[in-house]
């Protein structure tokens, strides 16, 4: 076997060794001369051939006249073998270069050509290949960095006996790895890292007791640690980092001695950190984060007092910060950001005067600032934002005199900024957001002229911007908005020409914009509203091209745009609204190509509707109610396939629709209300089917109501009065059953109601007024609720409604055929298959965002468990409560179909055959706030927005038993669960993942922008977007759901999924 030749000359070398340099007795001399000619024999047969003609003088008994030999001159003793520079090469040296050829030979050919230079019969002169001088073994392999690609299945590691390093780092590797592996019996260090190994590890690594290195990390490596770690007593460093083993951590690391590096971070490991960990007296670094560990951070740490670096973040550890933590006064860094640690930060933290960066962002710390923080002289990074700290900033803070960068936001901080903070001179980053800190800014500030971003938004600031900000030349984001900040703005903000974001909006500031504020360039992003400015656009704004969002709006500027603003390549938002501006609609955003909102309400413009406006593609929004604006709307919108919003109402156009509005495949929002629009409504407006809000009110069309609107099966808002319509209401209306709003007063409408008992289940609000409409009400539940202003001025309604006659027995004819049919078909129902069904029709209860004066909610008394369960209109709740139980046969977890945070989702059949989505909120039975605030956040959002991007909230029911919300089902699930799945992560294709990208922006875009108040979800992530059959994204659990104020400033702390949340 090449592997015994191999040991067999490996023995020979030992042996060679042992016996020249050992001191023998004279006796002995005489008894071990022909042994030591022997072994020189013995060794030279073993070499190749060209190697014995170079040992040609290797013959006889006298080797003291051997080439490369030399003898003491009184023993005979060999005492130095010198075989430098001779080219010998054992006969098995070919074993290796085979091993090495075939290798190369399975990976593929872009790896091949990068190791061109392994031809021939020398490795040793190979790309990453190091060979022993003496003996040509090869001991290193360095491939690092190369880009290879293939696996490690063609390696033949019995070839390599001697190889001491093996490394890989940074190419495309894959497979898993081999378990002869173990061949590599002198293996000092594996490196592996940053390549695409799976598997788990295989248990023959722990035979390679030399190891001093085991880097597995950045791959995707899976299974538990094995406990067989501890084998490898000589292990310093151990990285299985960025892979995906689960578990716990082996108790059994503790005997790794030696370690001084150790990193498990960024995987699935879970349980509590052992405390025999802390026992690893000589780590310098200790990697958890990024896991599930649990429980609390031991007070044993301080034993580890070697320790640089400590990360322990992204984790669920809870439980205090130790006191002893103070005694690592060799860290550097330490993260235990993003836990849930409590209590205060402990004062011996200030004894840590080497750290440079300390991280202890998204916990439940609590208290105030420890004025030993400031002890940290060493720091250049502090960031302790997203927690419940209180208090003051410490005024001494301009101690910490390297600090580059301050991350206090998300806290309940008070009182003034201190100016000291102007003397920390190295500062280029300010994160003092979202606090209740107030005074003026101090004029300090102006010190820090490496400032890069300051972000003090959000807070109870007063006064006006100190001229010295002017002195921040390097200053390229200011945010001050949502403050009560007043005065003019500065001139000398006209200096920071490096300045890409500046938002002032909603405070206090009165005067004009900064004229220059554009002339380096550089602006990208410029907020301004809800404030008092006054006068025109600042000039410099015109040629800024890299501009990407503007918002103006809701302050007192004026002017005439029509060539106040140029062409921007970049821009994706511009709003303007509720100012005086006035002037023509400028052709010119017609070319700002990416542009996705443009809003222009309430000024004073006047002319026309440019066509050219139809080149902005990307539109998604765009609102110029409230002008003056005349003549027709121009045909050339119908090229904006991506309008979601078009709102032109409250103008002065006329002529009719343009046909080309069917085009508009996307819009959900069409408002033409308050115009001179006139002719008959195009009946093409039925192909718009994503309509949720039709307004086309107070204008001039006449003739009839399209039958076609009857298709918009979508449509929530439908507002049609104020008009000419005449002609009789098309019965197809009756099939429209999500709409909330009706409105056809004020019209000539003649004839009856065409609608029956099961039409229209969704309807609230209807208005029939100022017709010619006669006969009876219908027996729908908005119209038998409706006040008797919805019924006033028409020709011979009547019904069981206040104010309106009787319908008499000869009035009674109308419908009639209808009316029996209906009588006959509720007699021979019994309660419960009509309760069935109008579970399948009727539960619907979400309601439009704008609508302040609907509120249902199912509220069981505390008292009585026997009270209706399931409060929702006028049914039966506690028999739906109990076919829910029975569908998912007591919430068995074979009915499960996902957990997250706040409660666990059954899939449920009813017993109508209808499939939904059953949420069963964790147990409330000690009324945890955070899931008590879940379920009303989530009933209180579903219950007032409607929207076709948003799951469908059927029901809830509240209560100490079982508390659930019922949904719509969508049978694809989560995008989630499709990615995890590679046959359905195929299927699911990258056209339909950019459409899903874009249902969600619809959602958003309604929730943020159509909904008063405004709802903000907070949690968008991957297991937050459900599918349903034909790939159609829908937004759900809104557990963590808040409802913004629009006239004061709204914050929170951190809500939502790692890695999916906005960046701060």
């Amino acid at each position: 076997m090449i592997h015994n030749k191999l040991l067999q000359t490996s023995c020979l070398f030992l042996f060679f060794y042992v016996f020249v340099v050992m001191v023998t007795s004279p006796h002995a001399l005489a008894q071990n001369e022909d042994s030591q000619i022997d072994a020189l024999l013995k060794w030279k047969a073993s070499l190749d051939n060209q190697s014995k003609v170079l040992l040609s003088s290797w013959i006889g008994n006298n080797p003291c006249g051997w080439e490369g030999i030399r003898c003491d001159n009184n023993s005979k003793f060999i005492y130095k073998k010198n075989l430098n520079n001779m080219g010998l090469r054992a006969q098995n040296d070919d074993s290796q270069v085979d091993a090495l050829l075939k290798w190369k030979a399975s990976l593929d050919n872009q790896s091949k050509a990068l190791l061109s230079s392994w031809i021939g019969n020398n490795p040793c002169g190979w790309e990453g290949i190091r060979c022993d001088n003496n003996s040509k073994f090869i001991y290193k392999i360095n491939l690092n960095n190369m880009g290879l690609r293939g696996t490690l299945r063609s390696l033949n590691f019995s070839s390599f006996p001697n190889v001491r390093h093996l490394a890989l780092r940074n190419n495309f590797f894959y497979g898993v790895v081999p378990h002869n592996i173990d061949k590599l019996v002198n293996l000092e260090k594996l490196v592996l890292y940053n390549n695409s190994f799976s598997g788990s590890i295989p248990r023959e690594i722990f035979k390679l007791i030399k190891l001093e290195t085991l880097n597995l990390g950045n791959n995707s490596f899976s299974g538990s640690i094995p406990r067989e770690i501890f084998k490898l007593i000589k292990l310093e460093t151990l990285n299985l980092g960025n892979n995906s083993f689960s578990g716990s951590i082996p108790r059994e690391i503790f005997k790794l001695i030696k370690l001084e590096t150790l990193n498990l971070g960024n995987n699935y490991i879970s349980g509590s950190i052992p405390r025999e960990i802390f026992k690893l007296i000589k780590l310098e670094t200790l990697n958890f984060g990024y896991n599930y560990i649990s429980g609390s951070i031991c007070g044993e740490i301080g034993k580890l007092i070697k320790l640089k670096r400590l990360y322990l973040e992204t984790n669920s550890i809870t439980g205090s910060i130790p006191r002893e933590i103070g005694s690592l006064n060799q860290l550097i860094e330490l993260d235990l950001s993003h836990n849930h640690l409590s209590g205060p930060i402990p004062s011996t933290i200030g004894n840590l005067t080497n750290l440079k960066y300390l991280y202890l962002y998204k916990n439940n710390l609590t208290g105030m600032i420890p004025i030993e923080v400031t002890k940290l002289n060493s720091l250049l990074l502090i960031q302790l934002s997203t927690n419940n700290l209180f208090g003051p900033i410490p005024s001494s803070i301009d101690n910490l005199i390297h600090l580059n960068s301050i991350w206090l936001s998300e806290n309940n901080l008070s009182g003034p900024i201190p100016p000291s903070i102007g003397n920390l001179v190295n500062l280029n980053s300010i994160y003092l957001y979202q606090n209740n800190l107030s005074g003026p800014i101090p004029s300090s500030m102006g010190n820090l002229i490496n400032l890069n971003y300051i972000y003090l938004e959000i807070n109870n600031l007063s006064g006006p911007i100190p001229p010295t900000i002017g002195n921040l030349t390097k200053l390229s984001r200011l945010a001050l908005f949502s403050n009560i900040l007043s005065g003019n703005i500065p001139t000398e903000m006209n200096r920071l020409t490096n300045i890409e974001v500046l938002s002032l909006s909603y405070n206090n500031f009165v005067g004009q914009l900064p004229h220059n504020i554009c002339v380096g360039g550089k602006l990208k992003w410029f907020t301004a509203s809800g404030n008092h400015f006054t006068g025109l656009v600042p000039k410099s704004l015109k040629n800024c091209s890299n501009l990407f969002r503007v918002r103006l709006q809701k302050n007192q500027l004026t002017g005439n745009i029509t060539d106040s603003f140029g062409v921007y390549p970049n821009l994706v938002y511009i709003e303007l609204s509720d100012n005086h501006f006035y002037g023509h609609l400028s052709p010119n955003w017609g070319n700002c190509k990416n542009l996705t909102c443009l809003k222009i309400d309430n000024n004073n413009l006047t002319g026309t509707i440019p066509p050219e406006l139809g080149r902005a593609t990307n539109l998604n929004e765009l609102n110029l109610s409230s002008n003056h604006l005349t003549g027709r709307i121009p045909k050339e919108l119908g090229n904006l396939g991506s309008l979601l919003q078009l709102s032109i109402s409250n103008n002065r156009l006329l002529g009719q629709v343009p046909v080309q509005i069917a085009s508009l495949q996307k819009l959900y929002n069409l408002d033409l209300s308050s115009n001179n629009l006139s002719g008959s409504i195009p009946k093409q407006v039925g192909k718009l089917s994503m309509l949720l809000h039709l307004k086309l009110g107070k204008n001039k069309f006449e003739g009839n109501i399209p039958s076609e609107i009857g298709e918009l099966k979508y449509i929530e808002d439908l507002d049609l009065s104020g008009n000419v319509l005449n002609g009789t209401i098309p019965t197809m209306l009756g099939q429209l059953n999500s709409l909330e709003t009706l409105n056809l007063s004020h019209n000539n409408l003649s004839g009856v109601i065409p609608f029956s008992y099961g039409d229209m289940l969704a309807l609230t609000i209807v208005d029939i007024s100022y017709n010619q409409l006669e006969g009876p009400i219908p027996s729908i539940l908005a119209f038998q609720k409706a006040p008797i202003e919805a019924f006033r001025n028409n020709k011979g309604l009547c019904g069981n409604v206040s104010g309106l006659m009787s319908c008499s027995t000869s009035t009674g004819k109308f419908h009639s055929d209808k009316t029996k049919k209906v009588l006959v078909l509720v007699l021979s129902l019994t309660l419960g298959t009509l309760l069935s069904a109008l579970f399948v029709y009727g539960i619907k209860i979400s309601y439009r965002c704008c609508r302040a004066s609907r509120t249902i909610e199912c509220k069981p008394t505390e008292e009585s468990h026997d009270q209706n369960l399931f409060a929702i209109w006028s049914f039966d709740g506690k028999m739906v409560y109990e076919n829910i139980i029975e569908a998912t046969e007591e919430f068995d977890n074979n009915h499960l179909i996902g957990v997250g945070g706040h409660g666990s989702v059954y899939r449920a059949e009813l017993l109508t055959g209808q499939v939904v989505a059953v949420k069963k909120l964790h147990s409330l039975q000690n009324r945890e706030i955070s899931n008590l605030k879940a379920f009303a956040s989530e009933i209180k959002a579903l219950t007032e927005i409607r929207h076709r991007n948003i799951v469908k909230l059927y029901g809830y029911c509240s209560h100490p038993l079982h508390s659930f919300l019922v949904y719509e089902f969508l049978e694809n699930g989560s995008v989630d669960k499709i990615l995890k799945d590679d046959e359905q992560a195929t299927r699911f294709d990258w056209n339909r993942r950019v459409n899903v990208i874009k249902d969600v922006a619809n959602a958003l875009c309604y929730m943020h922008h159509d909904c008063s108040p405004p709802i903000v979800h907070r949690d968008i992530s991957s297991k937050n977007v459900i599918l349903d059959l034909e790939y159609v994204a829908h937004v759900s659990d809104f557990g963590t759901a808040k409802f913004l104020n629009p006239d004061s400033s709204n914050w929170t702390s951190f809500v939502g999924t790692f890695g999916y949340a906005a960046p701060g």
